[in-house]
Order: C-alpha cells, then sequence, then structure tokens
C-alpha cells in the first residue's frame, strides 16, 4: 500500500511539473504579445494604416493578434457595439491563457492531502505493529514512521513549487490581460476619433457649400 502512495505522488509531480513548463512556454510575453503588433496599433492613425496593421497580425499570429483582427472586421458597427462584442472574445482568450492553471490549482490541494493520507496509513501500520503487550516490532516501527514522513515531505514539495507557478502564471496572465485590452483600446480610440473628425470635416465642408 505505501507504494500505491508513493507512485501517486511521483505521478503528481511530474504532472504538475509538464504543466509548468507547458504554461511557460505558452504564457511567453512575445507570443501573446508581439512586438510587431503592439508597434503597429502604435503606428496607427488612420483607417489608410488598417491593411498595414492586418498584415502585420496576420504574420504574427497570437491572441492579441485575433483580437485586433476581430475587432477590425466590427468598425462599420457603433463603438459601444464593438467594445461589447470585443470583451466577450477577450474573454474567450484570456480562457485559453488560463487553460493549464486550474490543473496546478488541483495539484495544489491534492498533492498535501495525498501526503496527509500517506501520514495516516504510515501511522496506522505503526500501531498496527504492536501487539496486546504493547511490544513494538523495532522493523514495522521504522518503516510507518518513514513512510509517515516520506509521504509527508513529497507532498509539501509537490504543492510549494505548484502554488509558486500558479501564483506566478496567474498574475502573469492578469498583466497580458491588461496589456491585450489596453492596446485594443488604443486601436479603437484612434480609429473612432479619427472617423469622429472625419465625419464632422465632412458635415463642415458640405454645410459651406
Amino acid at each position: 500500500m505505501d507504494i500505491f502512495f508513493l507512485i501517486a505522488l511521483l505521478f503528481t509531480s511530474v504532472v504538475a511539473v509538464a504543466f509548468i513548463v507547458e504554461r511557460g512556454i505558452a504564457l511567453r510575453w512575445q507570443k501573446i504579445i508581439p512586438p510587431a503588433v503592439s508597434n503597429a496599433v502604435g503606428t496607427f492613425q488612420s483607417v489608410r494604416d488598417l491593411p498595414m496593421l492586418r498584415g502585420t497580425c496576420e504574420q504574427n499570429r497570437s491572441p492579441l493578434s485575433r483580437l485586433l483582427i476581430f475587432s477590425a472586421e466590427h468598425l462599420d458597427w457603433p463603438r459601444e457595439e464593438n467594445v461589447d462584442v470585443l470583451e466577450t472574445r477577450a474573454r474567450q482568450e484570456v480562457s485559453k491563457l488560463e487553460r493549464g492553471l486550474v490543473v496546478l490549482e488541483i495539484i495544489i490541494g491534492i498533492a498535501p492531502l495525498l501526503g496527509l493520507v500517506g501520514t495516516i496509513y504510515g501511522l496506522i501500520t505503526l500501531f498496527q505493529s504492536m501487539d496486546s503487550s504493547a511490544v513494538v516490532d523495532s522493523a514495522k516501527f521504522s518503516q510507518g514512521i518513514s513512510l509517515a514522513l516520506r509521504a509527508t515531505l513529497m507532498g509539501l514539495l509537490i504543492a510549494i513549487p505548484a502554488l509558486a507557478a500558479w501564483s506566478y502564471y496567474s498574475k502573469k496572465v492578469e498583466n497580458l490581460a491588461v496589456e491585450m485590452e489596453s492596446l485594443c483600446d488604443e486601436f479603437l480610440r484612434k480609429h473612432y476619433r479619427n472617423e469622429t473628425v472625419e465625419n464632422h470635416r465632412i458635415a463642415t465642408a458640405a454645410k459651406a457649400r
């Protein structure tokens, strides 16, 4: 039975390491917010720059690129409606970024519990090794104490790095979401501001005639 707890903890540690590495690769800042795309948003000034922005987004596929392309496809909508549908799409993209974090969160809860169960089992083994005269077999006593301490230690050694990774990645996803929101807002603000100015110029010219 003690082998079962060790295998379960070992499997949990492998899963934790796999997701920590996978999320570390998936949540690279340049992969989510490519510098070329953020620079394109910064240089965007009017609808004439829209093909350039779309081309840059298509060349640098990322969550930010998908949001900008989605927003650009609805520029004929009123700004409020565009912002509403963009927020819905943004929540979907953020949800994808958080995909592996729930596994780490589960491991944070499971690993110490597995260690605790192993500890309790080790103590049960220890007490069962006592006979009616309370004489303890030294080998079984050592085995029970060893299993209890080993299971507790392994559970904590798995949970602590998983907790650190989960906290770091959760904060990183939050920062990425804020940055993507800021860039999308900048793009929409520039477009609709220029559109308002252009409409005002056209209306003024029409009145002048």
